[in-house]
């Protein structure tokens, strides 16, 4: 079950508890995923929270990693920014029930370019969305199957999941 929609603040303010979100999307992980289903995380902020939800579950193996910046519609203009970390599966995409982990949705591009790039791979018997924050404001048909939290913010902002040293979970919010 999601949580209701939120209006932001002004800007810095928004009041957001990522770890008690993490807590949610937890919750909604277990309800989504049958034994067979893989954790795929997307640089950086869903892969962070794949590996940790990958643990917190008790799952074998390791979670997944996939990259949106070879498939990116803005690809010329934003080159191979955030390519640290690239596409890592260690299992058969062919027929697994996937399910697709995020920090922040928004217009729904980097999830367009995950879709090409795990397709790259084969061919999954399904593929689930779930996010931590939902912010709205899609350019294209992608819906999450799970969102933590929904809030509102104006376009010129942005809200980024950190992480700190010791592993928890922050927002930042910056004016774009």
């Amino acid at each position: 079950m999601t949580t209701p929609s939120r209006a932001a603040p002004a800007a810095g303010a928004l009041l957001l508890d990522a770890e008690a979100l993490y807590r949610e999307l937890q919750r909604g992980v277990e309800q989504l995923r049958t034994p067979q289903t893989r954790l795929v995380g997307i640089t950086s902020g869903g892969a962070w929270l794949a590996g940790r939800l990958h643990i917190d579950l008790g799952l074998s193996g390791t979670a997944g990693v996939i990259s949106s910046v070879m498939h990116r519609d803005d690809f010329a203009k934003r080159g191979l920014s955030g390519a640290g970390q690239q596409t890592q599966l260690d299992f058969d995409v062919n027929d697994s029930h996937l399910i697709l982990l995020d920090d922040v949705l928004y217009t729904g591009r980097t999830i367009r370019a995950v879709l090409n790039e795990l397709f790259d791979y084969g061919r999954p018997a399904s593929v689930q969305l779930a996010v931590l924050v939902d912010r709205g404001g899609r350019e294209l048909p992608v819906q999450a199957g799970f969102a933590a939290a929904r809030v509102t913010l104006p376009a010129s902002q942005s809200l980024e999941l950190a992480r700190d040293s010791a592993g928890r979970f922050s927002f930042k919010l910056e004016e774009a």
